[in-house]
């Protein structure tokens, strides 16, 4: 029963079924869950009082490095978004293989940081140890829950992607205003004795940051379903960044505006929490843990039919190997299995510290790998800037080997993770396209 026909893929994809907002309401959806809610003490404690310029250093980097996927995006709008753009770089080899694996990890990845982060903030609400196991479990739910939903069809996460993603914007907004409000504006941070912050610390933040804003790249895997792609994608990527960088700098400044630093340290996995108490009081706590249970369920909703897309692309590209292990179902199907087992394996063994490391670290190496081939391959076919690409180069190398500096002296264990993965997807894609060549 394993023929093409029970494999039909021609439901999955829609064309014109996503509009210039929904595509927008996707990205902002994908990026605003975990970035601003995890990331935002973790980047406090790499770049002292000055993190809030943090976010904006890391949307300028953003913006280079959007400008790769722009130009793509617009020549060759695909539903396999980044596989795709790899492939036309570098061909069905090793490289892409890699690149688009890459890509893969480092959003499962974020996908656990988003549950764990819904974890962390639910637990807000009672009197939990931070290193409870109730954390991961309740991460492990939504897991379930996000996979229970996007198995139940297309149209599900479309609609529930784009009301969850008005309610959380507005919420943020709402957060960062009432905090900048209470805090009379003024935009002292309260904290009386300021760390020094070095350039490596604030450079490394940046990389945490640019995790932030890498929501963007799902809008390229919708690329083949929204109205005048050659047109919009490029529009919905530049909007949506915008929307972030607003939002997170207002978010940040109203966070250091009713913590002192050392608080947000202190609360680096709930700050957002933490500093809705002074603003709302009782209330604020309640307000912002709602907030990030809906911006993290809805961003793990997003991310995972995104991934699990991705997933199913290189499967048809055969680039990855794929075994049914007796499921039922389309590729799509098995595909979302494998990525939400594979969520829940991070969720349970890992922290936020790590988890979020680890994406940073495999997104900026497969953010080179695109911008490179781009370079390399492909800048006279889609009219790319070469200094443009080349920049986007040297800002991802320079904040990556800051990250890992800073990483080697504090937690040396997440680089030799990350190297692990990355021998182990290299070895593995080395045997097996060898394999499948030989086949032929």
């Amino acid at each position: 029963m394993h023929d093409h026909t029970q494999h039909d893929r021609s439901s999955q994809y829609k064309k014109n079924s996503l509009s210039l907002l929904g595509a927008v309401s996707m990205g902002t959806g994908v990026m605003i869950g975990a970035g601003i809610l995890a990331l935002t003490g973790q980047i406090a404690e790499l770049a002292g009082a000055l993190f809030p310029l943090a976010f904006l250093a890391a949307a300028v980097v953003t913006s280079f490095s959007a400008y790769s996927y722009v130009k793509l995006s617009n020549a060759y709008p695909s539903a396999g978004g980044i596989a795709m753009f790899l492939q036309k770089a570098y061909g069905k080899g090793i490289m892409t293989a890699v690149g688009a694996l890459l890509m893969y990890f480092s959003m499962v990845i974020n996908q656990s940081l988003v549950a764990r982060t819904f974890g962390t903030y639910t637990t807000q609400l009672f009197n939990v140890e931070t290193g409870s196991f109730i954390i991961p479990a309740l991460a492990v739910g939504l897991l379930i829950f996000a996979f229970l939903l996007n198995i139940s069809g297309n149209r599900m996460v479309g609609l529930f992607s784009l009301i969850m993603a008005f309610i959380k914007i507005g919420g943020i907004v709402l957060f960062a205003v009432g905090g900048l409000w209470v805090a009379d504006i003024s935009f002292e941070t309260t904290s009386s004795v300021t760390t020094d912050t070095s350039v490596t610390g604030f450079i490394a933040a940046m990389a945490l940051a640019i995790l932030a804003y890498k929501g963007f790249t799902t809008i390229t895997n919708s690329g083949s379903e929204i109205v005048e792609p050659h047109k919009n994608v490029g529009r919905a990527i530049i909007i949506s960044i915008a929307i972030c960088v607003i939002i997170y700098i207002l978010v940040a400044l109203a966070v250091s505006a009713n913590l002192s630093l050392e608080e947000i340290i202190t609360a680096k996995d709930y700050a957002l929490a933490e500093a809705a108490r002074p603003v709302f009081g009782e209330y604020g706590l309640w307000f912002t843990v709602v907030l990030a249970i809906v911006a993290t369920t809805s961003g793990v909703i997003a991310s995972v039919f995104a991934v699990s897309r991705m997933l199913a692309m290189l499967t048809d590209m055969k680039l990855v190997p794929h075994s049914h292990f007796g499921m039922p179902g389309t590729i799509q199907n098995h595909t979302l299995v494998y990525t939400i087992v594979l969520a829940i394996f991070l969720t349970i063994f890992f922290d936020l510290s790590r988890i979020a490391s680890l994406g940073a670290i495999f997104y900026l190496l497969m953010d080179i790998a695109i911008h490179w081939g781009v370079f390399r391959h492909l800048r006279k076919e889609i009219n790319a800037h070469a200094g443009i690409l080349l920049t986007a180069i040297v800002f991802d190398v320079v904040v990556l080997a800051a990250f890992l500096k800073i990483k080697a002296s504090t937690d040396i264990m997440v680089i030799y993770i990350a190297l692990i993965g990355i021998l182990i997807v290299f070895i593995g894609e080395k045997l097996f396209l060898r394999d499948t060549q030989s086949k032929k």
